[in-house]
């Protein structure tokens, strides 16, 4: 079963203003200047992807991190639920070296396990129904050795946060970090980085 805001991506007036926000939403959301060039750059910094690696991009909404992945000229399999999504995504990143593929990334192909260089989740990780099937998928999805990049937003324990737990509302939900780490035994943690609500964490899965 999908939560409303799942099921809210998959209107077109939804999918076609989402990078609008996305451009403004870590700023609003850590309470400082956050442009996605400086996201860029956090995670280029510590992800460091080559040329010709094979990279998975869960929950690509409008394309953002396949994008930057593609324009360092990685494989990208860029995978959402959301055919109006993938639609902007496909109009918005230009060029080829992306793969966009309709995908619920809470069980991936099986095929695809141990074949990724790296995988990375932008604030999807909020947003599915079942997050510890997703740090599985995303887990299993990576080769020994391979790295595993999230953003998403923490629990502050304010009032916004839980009236959006709430399924009427929109069924997000805001884990601990140490939940996160709970279930990514076999991805340990190499670099964290907070802002206001906003974390980044980029893990390496054990070889």
């Amino acid at each position: 079963m999908l939560t409303l805001a799942q099921c809210s991506n998959f209107l077109l007036p939804v999918a076609w203003g989402y990078h609008t926000w996305r451009r403004a939403s870590l700023t609003l959301l850590s309470g400082q200047p956050f442009s996605l060039g400086r996201e860029t750059q956090l995670f280029l910094g510590h992800a460091r992807p080559q040329p010709g690696d094979a990279w998975l991009d869960i929950g690509t909404s409008t394309g953002f991190y396949a994008g930057v992945l593609a324009a360092q000229g990685c494989r990208v399999t860029a995978t959402d639920l959301s055919p109006a999504m993938l639609r902007a995504a496909r109009g918005r990143v230009p060029g080829g070296g992306v793969t966009w593929v309709q995908q619920d990334s809470e069980s991936l192909p099986p095929q695809w396990a141990g074949q990724f260089a790296g995988v990375t989740i932008g604030a999807t990780l909020n947003e599915t129904a079942r997050p510890e099937a997703l740090l599985h998928s995303a887990s299993a999805a990576l080769r020994p050795g391979g790295g595993l990049w999230l953003m998403y937003l923490r629990e502050t324990g304010g009032p916004v946060q839980r009236a959006l737990t709430r399924p009427i509302l929109s069924g997000l939900n805001f884990p601990q970090p140490s939940w996160v780490a709970a279930h990514l035994p076999g991805c340990p943690l190499v670099m964290a980085a907070q802002f206001g609500a906003v974390r980044f964490e980029w893990r390496v899965r054990e070889t």
